[in-house]
């Protein structure tokens, strides 16, 4: 292995054609993987760490191999995590009925072009937000230290890390191969997939809950932390401990318990999730108005000197792309974006409007996409990708987009083209927020590139290679899902089969009632009343009960999210506590931790993955269940050979990960 480099113009293996070649291959089978469990739940999982130890396995065999080439591949394979996001507003065109499917080439559009100008827009910010910041940058300063340690055994050890002898990748694929086959068990209908129970009471009254066995979202907990995970909680008992209920009694239905509760929850408390989330995500954007702010000044200060003609003298390790390529980039990528815009209008019935709706959605792109991408790349060095709340930036787009399509365009059209202007709205929100979702990583990666002595350009131009290869498979594998499950609330799924897609029907949801004035804002209301007494309680506990917080977020998701997602992923939070308490009273405590990281990573990855396969087969099959070898009388059994079978899993795999550290 080749040691760090200095700063200075010392020539570097970085960009190689092994290295983009394994970074796109991590991203496309990563990016697959997010889709599918962002469907499911409502999360994705961030990639740059699995892909760093994934990278490091891989190229110990080959000669030349340098810290920074390993940098490259987990920058090229960080899109998996970030660019997939658009799943939390693009399949609000399939929710709302506009599309039946995603057409290929103008989803590949979306993504390409929005995710470029994610990249192009963050460069500017470097200098002020990275080099001149002392923003933590959580999961950048993480991936660094796995990339430094991988590349010194001597430091590895001094360290007590584990991923230079493999422990690490053993770690990913252990957890992968177990997710997999416990998910093509639940499949076959051996093991349970879900323990629901649903119940009446009083005059009308249901409510009940639904727990998910799956060890993707038992992961998701372990990874988000006991913080989030209780806020989860929180949120779930808020909405089905007095929402549901409370909604239930004041509109009583006839029916099944489980059809009521949910009945109440789709209509009801879905949007007092809404509001909590909505005023959460605005108090988050609240207090970064002064530090953003002050980033952009940073940043044209640094602008002004290299403008004085020393560029040339600077360190390999500060060179940027330069500000004129990034200028035509970005001019490319908005010749896509304008074309989408005209495209869509002429299709949608609203061509009489198509230039005022392409000039106007053009101009939004380019000013709230600068926004959100100094917004999102802050928040990503505060708090760390994973945790940006994405899905508030994507509410607030959505929101300014219908509001000012009903104060363009509404009143010259004829009431019938509403549905098309809330298509409009939706299209135009998923540019922005490809912008934002690859926004929410560069940083994050120019972080870890500053840290192992990395060219910044390079790796830009590594994460534009992982946008397009990211692109070319998000496509095609929801269109899958969709035909092989199809998203909740969408008209003719099956709700029991169907994927949550939390965000995409929040989001489609939020711009039909703006724009058709027929949402119940007492509701969206009764979820700000408590989004503001979640902030206020959560600025208490970070005065008077550090380190625990109740992020008002993570409760608003709780409250949206159905309980089959969130109930499992409290479990692994407060598991993942556990562990990590535990491991602090042995030795190698820190290798114990990372591992424990690896392996929940590899959890996801495998169910993931195997999800988005038995969707293939789904969708060819045209069957619910085409791997089901019992029937309806097995599902007693089912459940207690599952709930026990999973348990024993869970213990067996955290003794192994603490012995595995201790070797």
């Amino acid at each position: 292995m080749n040691v760090q480099a200095p700063s200075g113009m010392t020539k570097l293996s970085e960009i190689t054609f092994r290295g983009l070649l394994i970074g796109v291959i991590i991203t496309l089978v990563f990016t697959a993987a997010n889709v599918f469990f962002g469907l499911k739940a409502g999360i994705t999982f961030s990639t740059s760490i699995p892909a760093a130890v994934i990278s490091m396995a891989i190229l110990r065999g080959f000669r030349g191999v340098t810290m920074q080439e390993n940098n490259i591949v987990q920058t090229v394979a960080s899109a998996a995590g970030t660019l997939s996001s658009i799943i939390f507003v693009l399949p609000g065109l399939i929710i709302v009925s506009w599309w039946s499917g995603f057409p290929f080439w103008m989803s590949f559009a979306i993504c390409a072009s929005g995710g470029i100008l994610g990249v192009m827009y963050t460069i500017p910010l470097r200098r002020a937000l990275v080099t001149d910041s002392d923003l933590p940058y959580p999961e950048g300063v993480a991936c660094a230290e796995v990339l430094k340690v991988g590349s010194n055994p001597a430091s590895a050890a001094a360290s007590e890390s584990v991923e230079s002898g493999g422990a690490g990748l053993k770690a990913v694929v252990v957890g992968s191969i177990v997710s997999a086959v416990f998910y093509v068990i639940v499949q076959m209908k051996i093991f349970v997939s879900d323990v629901a129970q649903y119940f009446h009471f009083g005059k009308g009254g249901a409510t009940g809950y639904d727990f998910s066995l799956s060890f993707a979202l038992f992961a998701i907990g372990h990874l988000v932390g006991l913080s989030v995970g209780i806020a989860m909680g929180v949120g779930a008992l808020i909405g089905w401990g007095w929402a549901v209920p409370h909604f239930t009694l004041l509109h009583p239905a006839a029916g099944a318990a489980a059809d009521v509760a949910q009945g109440a929850w789709s209509h009801y408390v879905r949007f007092v999730g809404a509001g909590t989330i909505g005023v959460a995500a605005v108090w988050t954007l609240g207090t970064l108005i002064k530090p953003v702010v002050a980033g952009l000044a940073g940043a044209m200060k640094a602008a002004k000197v290299r403008k004085a003609g020393k560029a040339d003298t600077l360190p390999r390790t500060e060179h940027d792309i330069p500000i004129g390529m990034v200028a035509l980039v970005s001019l490319i990528c908005l010749l896509p974006v304008a074309w989408l815009l005209w495209h869509f209008s002429v299709i949608s019935g609203l061509g009489s409007y198509a230039l005022l709706l392409t000039v106007g959605g053009v101009i939004f792109v380019v000013i709230l996409g600068f926004v959100v991408s100094t917004v999102c790349g802050y928040m990503a060095g505060l708090i760390g990708s994973s945790n940006s709340p994405l899905s508030g930036i994507g509410i607030l787009v959505v929101v300014i987009a219908a509001l000012l399509l009903v104060l363009s365009v509404k009143s010259h059209l004829p009431p019938e083209a509403g549905k098309a202007l809330v298509a409009f709205a939706l299209f135009v929100t998923s540019i922005v927020f490809a912008v934002a979702s690859i926004a929410n990583n560069n940083l994050q990666d120019l972080k870890t590139g500053q840290l192992v002595d990395a060219t910044p350009s390079k790796q830009q131009w590594a994460l534009v290679v992982g946008v397009i290869a990211g692109a070319l498979i998000i496509p095609p594998v929801m269109d899958m899902l969709n035909h092989a499950y199809g998203f909740l609330g969408a008209p003719g799924v099956n709700p029991a089969r169907a994927l949550p897609a939390p965000q995409a029907g929040l989001i489609s949801a939020l711009a039909q009632g703006v724009i058709e004035n027929n949402i119940d804002w007492t509701l969206i209301g009764i979820g700000a009343l408590i989004g503001l007494g979640l902030i206020v309680l959560d600025e208490l506990m970070a005065r008077f009960a550090k380190p625990m917080r109740l992020p008002p977020l993570a409760v608003g998701l709780g409250i949206y999210l159905p309980t089959s997602v969130t109930l499992m992923v409290v479990v692994g939070a407060i598991v993942g506590w556990w562990f990590n308490r535990r491991a602090d009273k042995r030795p190698k405590a820190e290798a114990a931790k990372q591992l424990g990281v690896l392996l929940a990573s590899g959890l996801i990855v495998g169910e993931s993955i195997l999800g988005v396969v038995v969707a293939a087969v789904v969708a060819f099959s045209g069957k619910a269940w085409p791997l089901a070898v019992v029937g309806k009388g097995f599902e007693t059994a089912s459940i207690w050979i599952g709930g026990v079978a999973f348990v024993a899993v869970t213990f067996i795999l955290y003794r192994w990960i603490e012995q595995l550290a201790q070797k």
